[in-house]
């Protein structure tokens, strides 16, 4: 028997048809199933950049870092025994700091990004210049390098402690420091801790002093941390270029 108006009508009030619930029931499944695909994609490509950021950017500089070092030895090995000009180009030595675990490190003129994410330090020339230790004037040879990402050569910056060896390699000197005070928090502007005598350390009158700087907490660039040191002697290079008894 075909329904009649009135059987529509009564099972109209009772709700929508059973066919209109499914449609309405497929759309949101649809809608759902394609929201949780986009999350999946995000969460995704998320994770590859921080690969990228923490992982590969490491392994790049750390390859340009090798070959730039490898070309200031050559230099160091076919130039002409005794002191002879700087040559900022390649870089001007090698930092060693035995609590952080990283080798020995490039350092190079400047502190741009474009300096330090080739996986090297970099001696600051502005806002106040560095003192470069080859000079042989009192000052503060004041360094910078990144935390993480593009070599991180100074991740492992707070491992450091007071009376820590840092040793910087020449051509033809060994310069060791040791490490006689440390700020593991302050502002980005404060450029105090750069100066020639950077009272902040405790320190009052003119020195041979090394500071070295870094972005913290990990993975941020709010804060600075910083670590300082103080020279206390020079050893020659000799012809096997035997580091100092600080790296055994």
């Amino acid at each position: 028997m075909a329904a009649t108006a009135d059987d529509t009508a009564e099972h109209t009030e009772d709700g929508p048809a059973p066919g209109r619930r499914r449609r309405r029931g497929g759309r949101v499944a649809l809608a759902v199933s394609v929201f949780g695909e986009l999350l999946i994609t995000a969460g995704l490509v998320l994770g590859l950049f921080v690969v990228y950021s923490l992982w590969w950017t490491n392994v790049i500089a750390d390859r340009k870092a090798d070959r730039q070092g490898h070309r200031v030895r050559d230099q160091w090995a076919h130039s002409a025994p005794g002191p002879g000009a700087l040559d900022t180009k390649d870089g001007i030595g090698f930092l060693h700091v035995p609590a952080m675990h990283n080798g020995e490190v490039l350092v190079k003129k400047g502190t741009s990004t474009d300096i330090l994410n080739d996986g090297v330090a970099g001696y600051y020339t502005d806002p106040v210049a560095a003192t470069l230790p080859v000079t042989g004037k009192k000052g503060n040879f004041t360094l910078a390098a990144h935390r993480d990402g593009h070599g991180a050569k100074f991740h492992n910056i707070d491992k450091m402690r007071e009376g820590d060896p840092i040793v910087f390699e020449t051509r033809d000197k060994w310069y060791v420091y040791k490490v006689f005070d440390i700020l593991p928090e302050t502002s980005k502007f404060d450029v105090g801790v750069l100066d020639r005598v950077p009272e902040e350390s405790g320190v009052k009158k003119p020195g041979h002093y090394i500071t070295l700087t870094t972005c913290t907490p990990v993975y941020t660039s709010r804060y600075r941390y910083v670590v300082w040191g103080e020279l206390v002697r020079v050893d020659p290079v000799d012809g096997k270029r035997t580091p100092p008894k600080e790296l055994d």
